[in-house]
């Protein structure tokens, strides 16, 4: 008798359990047309871009394929090695140098702006790390 009814419990369990409804399963949309930032790292005193600069911006312009590019910008950076005069020329060519390649790639209509060394020294003196580099900005939208 016993264990009738604990069959009939778990048949009555088993069938309440199918009539439970399934809650609607809500899918994150990809949207591949958002901002791209990336850093491009130069040498020491160069404005040469690497293989490996050349292989992110080149990833960088194929994510905004197929997206409207509402704006680029480029900014160039310079550690504090050398005059202030020096850095800023050099942050210039880098910005310059990835526009250049940038350009190659398809996106034009550029904002280029150099920092030089400013800000390449913390407030207690010491050397900010990495500032050997150009950052850029991809501003992005889906394509009307």
């Amino acid at each position: 008798m016993m264990f009738r009814n604990l069959l009939i419990l778990g048949v009555a369990a088993v069938a309440l359990a199918a009539c439970k409804t399934t809650p609607k399963t809500e899918v994150a949309r990809f949207t591949p047309c958002e901002d791209v930032s990336v850093a491009i790292y130069f040498e020491p005193a160069s404005a040469a871009i690497s293989s490996e600069g050349r292989a992110v911006l080149r990833g960088a312009a194929g994510q905004a394929k197929g997206c409207t590019v509402d704006r680029v910008d480029v900014t160039g950076l310079a550690d504090a090695v050398g005059s202030t005069e020096d850095n800023m020329k050099l942050s210039e060519k880098r910005a310059a140098t990835v526009t250049k390649t940038l350009n190659g790639f398809g996106l034009k209509d550029v904002r280029v702006s150099a920092a030089g060394d400013t800000g390449a020294v913390t407030s207690s003196g010491a050397a900010a790390p990495l500032r050997r580099r150009a950052e850029v900005i991809l501003r992005l939208s889906p394509a009307t």
